[in-house]
């Protein structure tokens, strides 16, 4: 966490300095084609009967370089998404069409402006909880990024989330919340105002449960000055570990018209797997910020992660020569059944408007472009690049000859095994506000549409022991045998998941390089990371085992003094996954699921002189190190 208020601290000072000089617009990610937007209100009372309407209004802040209009060009309107081009259950006759609800209501909206969009929702006949998608879109020429809300819509008195602007109250909270509605004064909020200028992450991927730590950097944008800040969780089941949707409170120091609050707090992801938006309400001294949305998208990945399928029943484990007699004895691996170097498929990048939808790629040898049935389809040049994309069911490419067409998908491989391809349009400095582009990969790129999630995917495929050289896991200057211990973890994790091939199956790769698996950044990162490439060197091939079986080895950031049973977190029983002691973490606050490897307690021990073999038997019990190729 500390890490992460450094660099919103960094990152706010060039905020700050920013709009001194300029006008009062958030200094976020290079805008997409100049079209960005914050979400910063919206009405509507969202519980209807059964063919009932009602008019929902969205307001959102222009971020974005280029100015929004509603009626020529790249006209701004709003569309049903999640996906795509979808017909909402709640499409009503005033619409424009069936997946395009409404147009921009102001003419023109400048950058720094706010504009707005409404429409209706006419409910189903069908009582129930529903939940719409919609997104905003300049008409053929860019999805506009922070233009996506989630609707919940209770139909018939079924629960459901509103996007209105006032704060909820809860019979199981313990404190009131301020409310914004009929029955407040107008005075109370005359002069409050306030946007989001800073976020740690525009997205969290989290599993089920999992108190995530976040900080927002806050502009009063008023005429008032705050003393009291508070945040209430809009939705009580994600809210902080406690029942009481008061998230933070803080009146350590007044924050004065144009100045920053930069907020530190916690919540719990929710409990369901898949894809939502956790809100919060900002209360300053006692009443709403009346014009203030603060959504954070959380991708929920599983309970527990899909390839863990735990045993059973645990058998005793059997008596053999590599169990009892290592073939190193300073280490304690054992020679295990030799395989081959499994070549892993990491999914590293989602092809969308990030990209404009396509894919610009080159290679740093000769290179060949070949379709999914092995055929040839272009011989490039060292450093000549091939632009690619999917669109109605084909790929198309551009070699320099005009666009051309197959139903195959494309694979990018450069005639030198190994060797460094580009994605020369992803630059993550531009778009997430990285350090570096982290845009080369080793060996094999494929550009692949899959219809089960209806998105088309980068696959970077690689030997093992290449991919583990570009994890982003650990820094390059931590202690070595804590690199060693952590790279033979995460070496377990990714073969289990080249063998078992369950997680990500229908999206034809093996691995995400996010967090949901693995932080995978490719060559970029090995560059920058010598003493990684180091630790993968001395593990070369050494994976977890028990009873001879590839070992399950989930691990996190920080425990609170001890770790968790898998049991106590997840379903049935592991023998080799109990709590354990985390001295060095005693007192501190829990990060991640708690099961397996503390991250910090591991590193404490390496720091302590521990070596990577026997950090890892501490946090995995009567597990074995296995070499299973060289």
């Amino acid at each position: 966490m500390e890490e992460l208020r450094k660099m919103a601290l960094g990152f706010l000072s060039l905020c700050v300095l920013a709009t001194t000089f300029l006008p009062a617009v958030p200094v976020l990610a290079a805008p997409l084609k100049g079209y960005e937007a914050m979400q910063v209100s919206a009405t509507g009372k969202l519980s209807l009967a059964p063919g009932e309407t009602k008019t929902v209004t969205l307001g959102f802040q222009n971020i974005g370089t280029e100015t929004w209009n509603r009626d020529s060009g790249a006209f701004v309107s709003m569309y049903a998404y999640g996906p795509k081009y979808r017909v909402s259950v709640f499409q009503d006759a005033s619409w424009i069409a069936a997946i395009q609800p409404a147009r921009l209501t102001e003419a023109t909206v400048k950058p720094g402006e706010v504009g707005h969009v409404s429409f209706k929702l006419r409910a189903p006949s069908t009582s129930g909880a529903f939940s719409e998608t919609f997104k905003l879109a300049a008409e053929d020429v860019a999805w506009i990024q922070g233009g996506e809300v989630t609707v919940g819509v209770s139909v018939g008195g079924a629960q459901a989330s509103s996007v209105a602007m006032t704060a909820p109250t809860s019979k199981s909270a313990t404190a009131s919340v301020p409310s914004t509605g009929s029955g407040s004064s107008a005075d109370a909020t005359k002069g409050l105002s306030a946007f989001v200028l800073l976020r740690s992450a525009k997205k969290i991927t989290a599993q089920a449960n999992e108190k995530v730590p976040f900080t927002l950097g806050i502009k009063n944008t008023g005429t008032v000055p705050w003393v009291k800040r508070e945040l209430y969780s809009r939705d009580i089941q994600a809210a902080s570990a406690s029942t009481n949707a008061l998230v933070v409170s803080k009146a350590v120091e007044t924050v004065a018209p144009g100045s920053i609050d930069l907020v530190d707090f916690s919540f719990r992801a929710p409990s369901s797997k898949g894809s939502h938006v956790v809100s919060f309400s900002m209360v300053v001294d006692g009443s709403v910020v009346p014009d203030l949305l603060i959504d954070i998208p959380v991708e929920v990945t599983s309970n527990a992660p899909s390839l863990y399928q735990p045993p059973a029943k645990t058998k005793k484990p059997k008596e053999t020569a590599s169990s009892t007699s290592p073939s190193d004895p300073s280490t304690g691996i054992v020679e295990g059944a030799t395989v081959a170097e499994p070549t892993i498929r990491a999914g590293i990048l989602t092809v969308d408007d990030e990209t404009d939808n396509k894919v610009d790629i080159s290679c740093e040898t000769s290179w060949k472009l070949i379709d999914g049935n092995g055929g040839l389809l272009a011989e490039l040049k060292k450093n000549e690049s091939v632009e690619a994309f999917y669109k109605k069911d084909r790929y198309w490419y551009n070699r320099g000859k005009g666009l051309e067409k197959t139903s195959s998908y494309l694979r990018f491989v450069p005639d030198e095994a190994n060797a460094v391809c580009i994605i020369e349009n992803f630059d993550r400095t531009k778009t997430r506000g990285s350090d570096h582009p982290y845009n080369e990969f080793r060996n094999v790129l494929e550009l692949r549409y899959n219809s089960a999630k209806d998105r088309t995917w980068i696959i970077n495929e690689l030997p093992m022991e290449l991919y583990l050289r570009g994890l982003g896991e650990t820094s390059n200057i931590s202690h070595r045998e804590f690199q060693k211990t952590l790279l033979t973890i995460a070496r377990t994790y990714a073969f289990s998941m080249f063998t078992k091939k369950k997680k990500h199956a229908d999206e034809y790769y093996d691995i995400s390089s996010y967090a949901d698996d693995q932080v995978y950044r490719g060559y970029g990162q090995e560059k920058i990371t010598p003493n990684i490439t180091a630790g993968v060197q001395a593990t070369a091939g050494v994976i977890v085992t028990y009873q001879g079986e590839t070992a399950i080895t989930p691990y996190f950031s920080r425990s609170d003094g001890r770790t968790r049973a898998w049991g106590d977190v997840w379903y049935g029983d592991i023998e080799y996954l109990k709590s354990v002691p985390a001295p060095c973490d005693k007192g501190k606050t829990l990060w991640g699921h708690g099961v397996g490897m503390s991250a910090s307690e591991a590193l404490c021990q390496a720091n302590g002189g521990k070596q990577w073999g026997d950090i890892i038997r501490y946090f995995y019990s009567g597990v074995e190190l296995t070499k299973r190729w060289k």
